[in-house]
């Protein structure tokens, strides 16, 4: 039944390994380095999702007093109405509300796998999965380090996306950086390095991105301000 999911485990193993040789051929032999290649592969495949999912949260909030005024009209009245006016307005202006989520889910499988391959990583050679302070990538990080920096990177990079005007977001921008640092600090550090990478790669491409979509997020601070103003 998970044939599939071993084969994904199986493609990691055998794609660390093929990076671990290209940092042979280099002259800089390291699993750390070939994490950290990993990493920005898989950023640079998933940035394109990363820039619509981006697009989609800033129109959602530009459309957000529209939503509010159907949702008010047929609330309570006619909830099946009410759905479909949403899903018009999203449609009409190229809005997919699930577009957040396609990241993610891409993403889980991936440290899934990862998580799983380094447990029982086949290191070519074991003197080279050693990284600064830890002795072995399969390993948990004994100092705690690469746990505090996943955390902080974590924090950083969300506070780029987060709309601190909302209570819930705001809240989570605290909640969600203290898990992913308990949980980096009871996984084998190599998928700790993989987090902190990720971060720091998605921070850069997060500024981009935002760049990009300045002039949509001014729509969305105009439109606050006018509501702010009757």
């Amino acid at each position: 039944m998970f044939g599939w999911f071993d084969a994904i485990v199986d493609g990691m193993t055998a794609l660390m390994n093929w990076l671990y040789g290209f940092t042979l051929t280099i002259g800089l032999p390291s699993y750390g380095l070939a994490i950290i290649l990993l990493t920005i592969i898989i950023k640079i495949v998933l940035y394109p999702l990363n820039k619509k999912q981006m697009h989609s949260m800033v129109m959602m909030q530009k459309l957000a007093p529209e939503i509010k005024a159907i949702q008010d009209k047929y609330k309570g009245k006619d909830p099946q109405k009410m759905q479909q006016k949403i899903m018009e307005l999203y449609k009409e202006h190229n809005v997919n509300p699930m577009a957040g989520c396609l990241p993610l889910l891409i993403q889980m499988p991936i440290l899934i796998a990862l998580y799983r391959a380094l447990f029982a990583f086949p290191y070519l050679n074991e003197a080279h999965a050693q990284f600064f302070w830890v002795s072995s990538l399969s390993e948990k990080d004994p100092f705690y380090i690469l746990p505090l920096l996943a955390a902080a990177t974590t924090y950083f990079q969300s506070k780029l996306t987060t709309n601190t005007q909302d209570q819930t977001q705001r809240t989570m921008l605290y909640v969600i950086p203290i898990m992913i640092g308990w949980i980096a600090a009871t996984v084998p550090s190599g998928l700790a390095l993989y987090w902190v990478v990720f971060n720091v790669v998605g921070a850069i491409q997060q500024w981009f991105i935002n760049k990009q979509t300045l002039h949509l997020k001014e729509g969305v601070t105009g439109v606050e301000g006018s509501r702010k103003g009757r």
